[in-house]
């Protein structure tokens, strides 16, 4: 048996293959727990774990014994199964048996819950301060205590559980194996914790708090701590014990908490001499603020969750920027993430953040982390990254490749971030790291764009997210053009029980200001007006009953592309946009292919099911195409697509053609319709025109059987706009009112058609079968609901007296963050082309589960070029992927 470094000693990190590169477990001990101790000297960060506490701060006795429990984190890890998994065979003597292989989490357990008893006895006995301390640092009999250090063992990201089901203990790999002393080793680590944070054992100081919202808050900590803590980058490994190491842990934990942008008094400083600019030095384009800009700022600062309501177009961003801005400065916030309803959104909002930010911080600017996964994560946002890629370990630490930015799991650690909503949602959700995410997050201000989109599901899984948030004394603004009252109280309230909403009658709400500032105040003193933004836009809409006349449908666009108009055209499916697409070629001469939209010199649409590479081209040619700063196509043009339009880019029409679709997300489309202020508009389209598509004799009757075909995701067979009575009620307001004034008409429009008052009375009207199917409809969100609630971490539970309620599993890939997004990346073998640009390979595509045979997914498959794309086969089910997207043949 060779003596080698790991053999006598007890290592708590080590390079799998180089067994002799190892870092001692005491060693990574003083890192986390010095990790903690300087993430928690940061104001912000120990003002929310205080506020969830019920407190203002953490005195400093407290502080150091949160130190002491995260110097705990990895105490399992004494045991000889867990060591001795890394020897070699010839380290073991000649008939010595291994003790068994051995993890340091769900392994204590046994001696946590005293099944092992024999070293339940002597483990915490060893310690020599444990038991005092239970009666020292608590007022719950020992409770808080020992729930504060389950969640400290909780570290890798999921909840300890205390009962973890197995059928018996190991208690050999508790006892001394071949000079490996665990006893020794317990009792060594006491005596160095008692001496890293002597003020944790001092007499008096405030008893632990006793929250779960705290034990909670506390782990999320500490998973970050450990993350930091763990990386060889700033914490060399060492494999020599030295008494006096943690000097060494304190130096490196604050050298890499400023690394990572965590630790900003510098910055804060620095910021102090200049202060927050007028909002015209900020954004290119704006000389005075607006209505809606005006009405943000005078909201109180200290007002933790803010709605803003205003149309599209009107600055919204800008405001919740220059709200952030003045937070900063008040030393209310650290940082910002701005969170957007889809991937394409927020890449653009990015540019625009990451300008904001090199005018507000122009001599310490932070980088602003793309946190959109298959992107690069680096402040420029260009091309794909590999997946997990390690900016450190490559040589290119940097302000433009942040630690933040390495992998989604740290995308929240960023100080300044633009991602999805779905990212923030994480925080909330029961998946790995969560609580890390949280707690990250709840140093920032939380901005999320276009609340209105989100479905039940979505709804309740942010509820939770800003409960945690807000209930860590965090700071939230969110923003919608078509909000309507009952979505904008629960918002406001988030209540547990329907009984609990506030609700205003449906002539209050019509009444009700727009655009608004609303906080969670007096119902009727809540909404501050905004008054008038800088432009009213007059559309006239018409509904016409060719939403399944494709044909006759496409000459109407193609006549109007001719006179010179800028069309878009928006269905409600990726089949139906590609027919309409499709149709549209078949009608057009050779003179009309300029008219098409194209990329690269192929014309094509835009949806959803295109590979990444494409996507990206796609955003960046329709909005240089049809967007503020047209490029390349003056006179007529015609741009197809789906839902994927209507959020975010910056797209600017003559006419628009679409399908029918709740008054809301209609509000939304109409957004692309005179975006902006041109002298250019054709003849005949100086006022906005919307032509909305409806089924044959505008009846959406037929679409409540089952057998109803065609649907275009209508009706509770169709799966993208189930509520018909919604759809029922904006057709009529199409029928009623043929001229739209927005925003002047923004608030009745969205109320007649969402407020629950208005609905009622359109079932009632319609009789038993439209009853009953509204009964459906809200039995679906009450499901729908509690699918949400079943998988949102419980907050209100301990990890102590309520273990079995906060325990989950690593189940990331089952649960979601949006019911429906159920694809599945299948990886091509070899890579294909891209239609567009041959130069850009795309090595997989993200299919739907219903698009799959039943239980088959392949790890690969090999595809067939066809010349303009290429072909594959799963099973029976053969698929397409050309200019035109992805689709099933």
């Amino acid at each position: 048996m060779e003596n080698r470094p790991y053999t006598k000693q007890f290592w708590g990190k080590a390079d799998r293959e180089n067994p002799d590169h190892i870092h001692l477990l005491e060693h990574h001990l003083a890192d986390v727990a010095s990790c903690l101790e300087v993430l928690l000297q940061q104001p912000i960060i120990q003002q929310r774990l205080a506020h969830t506490a019920g407190r203002k701060a953490l005195d400093s006795t407290t502080v150091a014994r949160l130190c002491v429990f995260a110097a705990l984190h990895d105490i399992g890890k004494v045991n000889t199964g867990f060591q001795t998994q890394i020897w070699r065979s010839n380290d073991f003597p000649e008939g010595k048996r291994r003790p068994g292989r051995a993890g340091h989490t769900l392994d204590l357990t046994p001696v946590l819950n005293c099944r092992d008893r024999v070293t339940s006895e002597w483990f915490f006995d060893a310690l020599g301060w444990w038991h005092p301390a239970t009666e020292a640092w608590d007022d719950c009999d020992g409770e808080t205590v020992c729930g504060l250090l389950v969640a400290t063992l909780s570290h890798h990201g999921l909840p300890l559980p205390l009962e973890d089901g197995r059928t018996g203990n190991n208690p050999r790999i508790w006892q001394t194996f071949e000079g490996l002393e665990p006893l020794v080793q317990v009792v060594r680590i006491g005596q160095l914790v008692q001496a890293w944070f002597p003020d944790a054992f001092a007499e008096g100081g405030l008893p632990l708090p006793s929250a779960p919202a705290f034990q909670h808050h506390f782990l999320g900590l500490c998973n970050l701590a450990d993350w930091i803590g763990s990386n060889e980058t700033w914490f060399k490994y060492l494999d020599k014990p030295r008494d006096d190491y943690i000097v060494t842990a304190r130096k490196r934990a604050r050298e890499a908490i400023g690394a990572i942008g965590m630790a900003i008094r510098v910055q804060r400083n620095s910021f102090a001499g200049t202060g927050v600019p007028h909002l015209a030095k900020l954004f290119p384009n704006i000389t005075t603020a607006n209505a809606i800009q005006e009405a943000v700022q005078q909201v109180s600062l200290d007002e933790q969750l803010i709605v803003v309501e205003s149309e599209t177009g009107s600055g919204k961003t800008e405001a919740a920027l220059w709200r952030f801005a003045r937070m900063y400065e008040a030393g209310l916030v650290d940082g910002l993430y701005f969170a957007l309803p889809t991937r394409a959104a927020a890449i653009q909002i990015h540019g625009r953040v990451k300008s904001f930010i090199a005018k507000l911080f122009p001599a310490h600017w932070p980088p602003v982390v793309l946190a959109v996964p298959g992107y690069e994560p680096d402040t420029n946002a260009a091309g794909v990254a590999l997946p997990d890629y390690n900016w450190a370990a490559a040589g290119e630490d940097n302000l433009d490749r942040p630690w933040a930015a390495e992998r989604p799991k740290q995308y929240l650690a960023a100080q300044i971030a633009v991602g999805t909503v779905d990212q923030a949602m994480l925080g909330a959700l029961q998946v790995k790291n969560a609580h890390m995410r949280a707690a990250c997050l709840s140093r920032n201000l939380l901005v999320i764009d276009e609340v209105h989109a989100s479905d039940t599901y979505m709804r309740v899984i942010l509820e939770h997210l800003l409960n945690a948030h807000i209930g860590a004394g965090g700071y939230a603004l969110l923003m919608s053009a078509t909000l309507g009252s009952a979505a904008r109280l629960r918002w406001l309230f988030r209540p547990r029980r329907q009984s609990e909403l506030p609700h205003l009658p449906l002539d209050t709400a019509i009444n009700t200001a727009y655009p608004a500032v609303t906080t969670p105040g007096d119902v009727s003193e809540a909404v501050a007006p905004a008054g008038k933004n800088d432009r009213d836009k007059h559309v006239r809409i018409t509904a016409c009953p060719e939403m399944h006349e494709f044909e006759a449908m496409a000459q109407t666009v193609i006549v109007a592309a001719r006179a010179g108009s800028k069309v878009l055209v928006i269905r409600n499916t990726v089949d139906y946009a590609i027919k309409t697409q499709q149709a549209i070629e078949a009608l057009a001469n050779s003179a009309d292919i300029p008219l098409l939209f194209s990329v690269r010199g192929k014309p094509t649409l835009h949806h959803g099911r295109f590979a990444a590479v494409d996507r990206q081209l796609l955003d960046t040619e329709v909005e240089r195409q049809l967007g503020k700063k047209r490029q390349g196509t003056s006179g007529g043009h015609i741009v197809v697509g789906t839902q994927t339009l209507e959020q975010s880019l910056d797209i600017d029409a003559d006419l628009l053609v679409t399908d029918l679709c709740p008054v809301d997300v209609l509000l939304q489309r109409i957004g692309r319709l005179h975006r902006h202020v041109r002298n250019d508009r054709p003849v005949g389209h100086a006022t906005p025109a919307c032509t909305v598509l409806t089924p044959q004799n505008h009846d959406l009757a037929s679409l409540l059987e089952e057998s109803s075909s065609p649907r275009n995701g209508l009706g509770p067979h169709g799966y993208v706009y189930e509520n018909l009575v919604m759809l029922e009620a904006t057709r009529r307001l199409i029928r009623d009112r043929p001229l739209w004034r927005i925003p002047e008409m923004n608030r009745d429009l969205v109320e007649r058609a969402t407020h629950p008052q208005a609905l009622e009375a359109i079932t009632r009207e319609l009789g038993e079968g439209w009853q009953a199917h509204a009964q459906v409809i809200q039995g679906g969100k009450i499901g729908d609901g509690q699918t949400a609630r079943d998988v949102t971490i419980r907050r209100n539970s301990s990890f102590l007296t309520d273990n079995r309620k906060v325990v989950f599993v690593s189940s990331d890939e089952n649960i979601r963050t949006r019911l429906g997004d159920d694809r599945i990346d299948i990886v091509l073998d070899p890579p294909q082309p891209s239609p567009f640009d041959g130069s850009q390979q795309i090595d997989k595509l993200a299919l739907s589960v219903h698009w799959l045979p039943p239980n088959e997914v392949p790890e690969s498959v090999p595809p067939v070029p066809t010349g303009d794309g290429f072909k594959f086969t799963i099973g029976e089910h053969r698929y397409r992927y050309d200019r035109l997207g992805q689709r099933r043949l």
